[in-house]
């Protein structure tokens, strides 16, 4: 039997035992309470009065003809990058190929159109023209040996922008940012980017701003390459940032979003995601944020989808989708709907969001993972499905499927007022409304153009 010493010392060690647990369970509670969860602030700094994104009621069908002045300037299209494009009333599905053009490596991003060109860089660094009425190449020029981005067009200097990740080999580094002539290809000017840079760049007032691998966000001169500015952020800065009212938004790799003056590269704000602060990470943007609706909206790999008050910074909400959320956000106010964030993810679904509040609207099941971000085109957003390689499209109000193409892997479509561009894998599509005949030289442009294998996927192609 057990001494009274002996039990006294069990009883206490009972109790400090006791104690332990209380204070870990305790301290475990607290973190499962404060874990990073959804979020949602509704009332945070939203307007739907000041956005660029309202969709106006839809137009009457136009005249098939030549396309003289259109523009699509830059990876999202507007400068808030909402990836919102209302065009004439007909350019909807059901849609039939026009012409079709081959390339020589992956497509991992869609192509910047002026007038009746297609200006767009291949995983292997070269950038081409490609004729938007027959597909018929006009002229390639070689900027590097590995790249993942959108040009962005100097509609005043007549060039294109190109961001290269490296210039020697299958890796990022040795970079640079190249200034291309519209007109014929030729290389203008370029300045070196030591650790590269997939950074989607966008022109506003004759500058071009753009981030890179090693965190720094540079403002350059778009004539002549000059650098006005460089900020630091913590991390490499992968998506293109987004311009709105003298600011510019993008996020890092370490989890942070920023905000800067964009005339001389001071900081306006930042801040992190939820995860960081109780020791989880937060996960990396990827992304390239959309500026709508006075927020910014961003997919995290750490499975959710955030948006911030553009003026402050402050979280207005944070929503799970399961998955990594490499895509950047497509952002409409949708008639009968209302403001709408449409997204896809790695869990194999594709979202629509309250912009306000970031409920889930509705979902739709892909059979496999969104890498790439979504497009709107009049009523429909169309995905690529990297697992499926299958492109789709889906009424914005319910997520019914009203669209289906056999290729895809990541962003999916651009357009202008007469046809849709879908980016294959390797392969740029013209897709045509039914009330359109396919142009007569583009049947013929077919026998011209070479078909090649793809090579090993290298990049993302998600941003």
């Amino acid at each position: 039997m057990p001494s009274p010493d002996s039990r006294r010392w069990w009883r206490r060690g009972l109790i400090a035992a006791v104690v332990l647990l209380v204070l870990i369970g305790g301290g475990l509670a607290f973190v499962l309470l404060h874990a990073p969860g959804n979020v949602s602030h509704p009332l945070i700094s939203f307007t739907t009065s000041t956005t660029t994104t309202t969709t106006p009621p839809v137009k009457p069908v136009k005249p098939h003809v030549a396309v003289d002045n259109f523009l699509w300037p830059r990876y999202g299209l507007d400068a808030g990058r909402t990836r919102l494009f209302d065009g004439p009333g007909d350019l909807q599905p059901p849609l039939h190929v026009g012409w079709i053009h081959h390339d020589y490596s992956l497509l991992e991003f869609p192509p910047v159109i002026d007038k009746d060109s297609l200006y767009f860089m291949n995983d292997a660094g070269w950038v081409k023209d490609v004729s938007t009425l027959t597909g018929k190449q006009l002229w390639q020029t070689r900027v590097g040996t590995l790249a993942a981005a959108s040009p962005a067009i100097g509609v005043h200097e007549g060039m294109i922008y190109v961001p290269v990740l490296s210039t020697a080999g299958n890796s990022p580094g040795n970079g640079r940012l190249v200034a291309l002539s519209m007109s014929n290809g030729r290389i203008k000017w370029s300045i070196n980017i030591p650790a590269g840079t997939e950074s989607s760049p966008i022109v506003w007032d004759r500058t071009v701003y753009f981030g890179d691998q090693g965190g720094t966000v540079r403002s350059v001169n778009a004539a002549n390459g000059h650098v006005n500015w460089t900020y630091h952020a913590s991390a490499a800065v992968k998506g293109g940032p987004a311009y709105d009212d003298g600011r510019l938004y993008f996020g890092d790799y370490a989890g942070r979003m920023y905000c800067l003056n964009a005339a001389n590269g001071s900081q306006v704000w930042a801040v992190s995601t939820n995860g960081a602060s109780f020791g989880f990470g937060s996960g990396n943007f990827y992304s390239t944020p959309a500026v709508a609706f006075g927020r910014v909206y961003m997919g995290n790999t750490d499975g959710r989808v955030y948006s911030f008050a553009a003026g402050t910074g402050a979280l207005a909400w944070a929503t799970g989708t399961g998955a990594y959320v490499y895509a950047s956000a497509a952002v409409a106010d949708v008639p009968g709907l209302g403001p709408t964030v449409y997204l896809g993810s790695y869990d194999g679904n594709f979202y629509a969001f309250d912009a306000r509040s970031g409920a889930i609207r509705w979902s739709h099941p892909a059979g496999g993972k969104i890498s790439g971000s979504a497009t709107i085109v009049n009523n429909v957003v169309y995905y690529a499905d990297l697992a499926t390689k299958t492109t789709a499209g889906l009424n914005l109000r319910t997520g019914q499927q009203v669209f289906s193409f056999p290729d895809g892997a990541f962003s999916p479509v651009v357009a202008d007022d007469d046809s849709i561009f879908l980016v294959g894998l390797n392969t740029l599509y013209e897709l045509l409304p039914k009330t359109r005949p396919s142009h007569p030289i583009a049947a013929n442009s077919r026998k011209k153009v070479t078909r090649h294998r793809a090579p090993r996927h290298r990049g993302h192609g998600r941003k």
